[in-house]
């Protein structure tokens, strides 16, 4: 058996064509790597207690960052010694160049490029982490921590949950202090990004490479802002295609 286990989940049918670009490429990876590889759909809410699948209700956005590590943590207990969760809009267009780091745990890199509020002409970068692609080592003294902290907090709030509650909001407070260990090569793009990638060049392209610590080899390629209309079908079609074909941001 392998030792190592990639894991993916989304609902079913696939809404958008264009994830079967993204959940190909992390196959490829897998089988370049002789890595197993185990998608999930609704079936990845069974790591979660109904208690808090009822607290979360229909914000299934913190459920699942819930239920990505508890499913990580269930297949480590079956003797994996190794775990990564790959969301399922993320591209691996670099395969050669997406190198597992030697930590016991990783967190992806968030460069969040968006107009500044105070100056919407001008370009902000958000240095974070984020949770679209996680890994976790046998021994790793970090992923306990994370869900017994994610549950405890959920449990504690009565109030309104932002979508990113336990998941990037969470894991970058912890960062902040703690330096956790960061995949540079393990991307995210924000909206304005994609648009410069599909175009050729930009400045939010252009921010976003100077102010990220490494040439990225992989990214989540942000599908809930596609659903919410902020990302169009042809842009993402165009930057798919730019970065299977150039094979860097």
């Amino acid at each position: 058996m392998p030792d190592t286990l990639v894991l993916q989940s989304h609902k079913d049918p696939l809404p958008n064509e264009w994830l079967l670009t993204c959940i190909g490429s992390v196959e490829r990876w897998c089988e370049l790597h002789n890595f197993q590889y185990h998608f999930m759909h609704d079936d990845l809410f069974d790591y979660v207690p109904t208690s808090l699948l009822e607290k979360t209700g229909p914000q299934r956005i913190v459920a699942t960052d819930l239920a990505r590590i508890r499913a990580i943590q269930s297949y480590m207990n079956e003797g994996f010694e190794r775990v990564i969760w790959c969301d399922a809009d993320f591209l691996i267009f670099d395969p050669a160049g997406f190198i597992l780091p030697d930590e016991s745990y990783a967190l992806g890199r968030e460069v969040w490029i968006q107009a500044d509020r105070s100056n919407p002409a001008k370009l902000k970068a958000h240095i974070k982490v984020h949770n679209a692609f996680l890994m976790f080592c046998s021994g790793n003294s970090f992923l306990n921590f994370y869900i017994e902290t994610a549950e405890r907090l959920l449990m504690k709030n009565h109030g309104p949950m932002p979508p990113q509650f336990i998941g990037p909001k969470l894991l970058t407070a912890i960062h902040n202090v703690a330096q956790c260990p960061v995949l540079e090569t393990a991307a995210m793009l924000s909206p304005l990004v994609l648009r410069d990638i599909a175009v050729g060049s930009g400045a939010a392209l252009e921010l976003f490479r100077l102010r990220s610590p490494e040439p990225a080899a992989a990214a989540n390629l942000c599908c809930s802002l596609f659903e919410r209309g902020e990302i169009a079908t042809e842009t993402l079609d165009a930057c798919i295609n730019r970065l299977m074909e150039d094979r860097h941001v």
